[in-house]
């Protein structure tokens, strides 16, 4: 578990889903804690992304894709998690995703960050959601499935266009006995 362990966070977790192990050993947290608790003990917002992607790890790729149950493409991906996870409506293409948030250095890099690439000789013609380590998540092209892959192959060195953060939503906090404002 140490070697796995090096990987960051996210990248543990994502190795325990992929083993389908049922718990991850971990001292922080309480004995026969399961993944999906230990995927929770993850609370910060661009966790939730990162951890909501993993989700989709093998969902065949689909041009114009934007659901789970028929494929997804690059943008689809990116849209589906960021609606499912903060409830956040994103422009359709990983373009005019581009767009959106605040621009990242490479070395400012958190999970939940979008990065991009230019796959079509394009710029911003293909988006992923940064998991840490230099791992990213997304979805390829035809005949490929949502996968992780490393930053740092060649192939994704050289068409990197940049990075976003896209700011999460604001946690409200209402007390259900407070009074709701009218009187």
């Amino acid at each position: 578990m140490t070697k796995v362990r090096q990987l960051g966070p996210i990248c543990l977790l994502a190795a325990a889903i992929l083993s389908q192990q049922p718990a991850l050993a971990d001292p922080m947290l309480p004995e026969g804690t399961s993944t999906m608790e230990a995927l929770s003990a993850l609370t910060s917002k661009a966790s939730q992304l990162a951890v909501k992607a993993v989700d989709m790890l093998g969902i065949h790729y689909k041009f114009g894709g934007v659901s789970p149950e028929n494929g997804l493409d690059c943008s689809g991906l990116v849209r589906y998690v960021f609606k499912e996870a903060w409830g956040k409506d994103l422009p359709r293409t990983s373009a005019e995703i581009s767009h959106v948030g605040q621009k990242v250095e490479p070395k400012d890099l958190q999970p939940g960050d979008l990065v991009f690439y230019n796959t079509l000789k394009r710029g911003f013609s293909h988006v992923g959601i940064y998991l840490g380590d230099n791992k990213f998540i997304h979805s390829p092209a035809p005949g490929g499935d949502v996968r992780i892959e490393s930053m740092d192959v060649g192939y994704w060195k050289r068409r990197f266009n940049g990075a976003r953060r896209i700011d999460a939503p604001e946690e409200t906090s209402q007390d259900p006995a407070a009074p709701s404002g009218t009187q």
